[in-house]
């Protein structure tokens, strides 16, 4: 029992990649809640850092995590740390025995991993740090190519490359568990991608996005402003159902002018399910339609477990909606059902301010108790407070991660999470179950 419990009760080492820093802890938090775990960092936690200790975990919740995230690189059970190598050796020597020797048997094979952080070790220096450990009692024997247990020694030198320290700052040594899943910012790369347009989102964010609003299998996911599909990509990829809107009726077709150099026109299988079908989760592809996101299509209630889009700012992509200058002056409009013959509605410019309420009130209306919303929003950065960000009585406000774009301007990813369903959603549903009582025949 003693044992079983040392087992469970271990810290583990994650090691993050250093780019898109403010998106690391949201995505980490958020896949640890999927588990129903909470984020228990260990002591001296710095957001910042490339290195984050956590407590409270089994390997089964750090494999889970590992084989979604996009933020961090390699997770480590962790056997030892400190500011030195003297410490470290100390810290070694007093980790329980019977947590190791399960990996140090003379039938097992093994090699060990140096990794610096912000400093590059010449290959002698690395075989020298490995030699020094020679306390450890490694049993099995070394094999480079195919090692059945793989160990490594990471040194943080430190996050500002014009400051590099002769001596590392902390270091650490570890079992390896699992890598992340940076090969998808590769193999899902817009460069290779069968269908692209001029604002598709780049596949690293994408894959954020889905982490954020804890897209998982069997989930429906919709995007109100899907464009080329990107999100709908990502999503699909954690075996989430998609679907999607548009108001560019050239782009859901897939016809019109190309986005790529030396290619004037589209081809003519350049759309949202071939992109799905080049990764191969076509079956998850629902349906995507010519929609305005400021007009009701949808039936009243409940639809969607998670929605994620990329709302136009009006820089490189148009913010439009259906309608005409005489909207805005006539109080006399034609009813929602109306269908004119052969009707092409004309459009009129779609605020920014309008495109969030309306965002953020389907959303109160359409997603499950528990599921998320997540958007990007554009600032302007000397004028940005945090009351900016739209709020919503039904949402709440999980992160709110920066993305700079310029000394100017950024954007902000926002996660909210439904808390409970509007008011005149639960009037309804009470008005509908007094009169299914009136209806039914009363039981004895």
């Amino acid at each position: 029992m003693a044992i079983h419990c040392s087992r469970i009760c271990l810290q583990y080492l994650i090691h993050l990649a250093h780019d898109n820093v403010d998106f690391r802890l949201p995505e980490i938090r958020s896949l640890l809640s999927l588990r129903g775990k909470p984020f228990d960092p260990g002591e001296n936690f710095k957001e910042k850092s490339p290195f984050w200790l956590l407590n409270g975990l089994s390997e089964e919740d750090v494999n889970s995590i590992m084989a979604r995230t996009v933020c961090a690189k390699s997770a480590f059970e962790l056997w030892g740390h400190g500011r030195t190598h003297s410490e470290l050796r100390n810290s070694l020597l007093k980790y329980p025995t019977e947590n190791m020797s399960p990996f140090l048997q003379k039938d097992s094979t093994y090699k060990i991993n140096v990794y610096t952080f912000n400093k590059t070790l010449e290959f002698e220096d690395r075989i020298k740090k490995i030699d020094a450990m020679e306390y450890l009692s490694f049993e099995g024997r070394v094999n480079l190519r195919n090692p059945k247990h793989i160990f490594c020694l990471l040194e943080d030198y430190g996050t500002d490359p014009n400051d590099i320290p002769d001596e590392p700052l902390y270091i650490y040594f570890g079992r390896w568990i699992a890598d992340g899943q940076r090969e998808l910012i590769r193999s899902h790369s817009v460069k290779n991608r069968h269908f692209i347009g001029n604002t598709s989102m780049d596949a690293g964010l994408s894959f954020i996005m889905a982490n954020h609003a804890r897209v998982k299998a069997h989930d429906l996911v919709y995007d109100p402003f899907v464009g080329t599909g990107s999100l709908l990509v990502a999503c699909s990829h954690f075996g989430a159902y998609v679907c999607g809107t548009d108001i560019d009726y050239n782009t859901i077709h897939g016809i019109g002018k190309a986005s790529r150099k030396n290619q004037k026109w589209r081809g003519p299988d350049e759309n949202i399910r071939a992109n799905l079908r080049q990764y191969g989760s076509e079956k998850l592809y629902v349906d995507v339609l010519v929609s305005d996101a400021s007009k009701p299509i949808w039936r009243d209630g409940v639809l969607f477990d998670a929605i994620i889009t990329d709302p136009p700012y009006g820089i490189r992509e148009s913010t439009r909606r259906t309608g005409s200058q005489k909207d805005s002056v006539n109080s006399v409009k034609p009813s929602e059902d109306y269908v004119g013959d052969s009707h092409v509605p004309v459009s009129m410019a779609y605020h920014l301010s309008d495109i969030f309420t309306d965002l953020l009130n389907f959303s109160a209306q359409h997603l499950v108790i528990g599921g998320r919303l997540v958007y990007w929003l554009p600032i302007y950065r000397p004028e940005y407070c945090e009351e900016m960000v739209p709020l919503n009585a039904c949402l709440r406000l999980v992160s709110n991660c920066e993305q700079t774009l310029s000394s100017h301007t950024s954007r902000r990813l926002i996660t909210m999470e439904k808390i409970k369903e509007p008011e005149k959603a639960i009037g309804q549903l009470q008005n509908m179950q007094n009169a299914a009582a009136r209806v039914l025949p009363k039981t004895r």
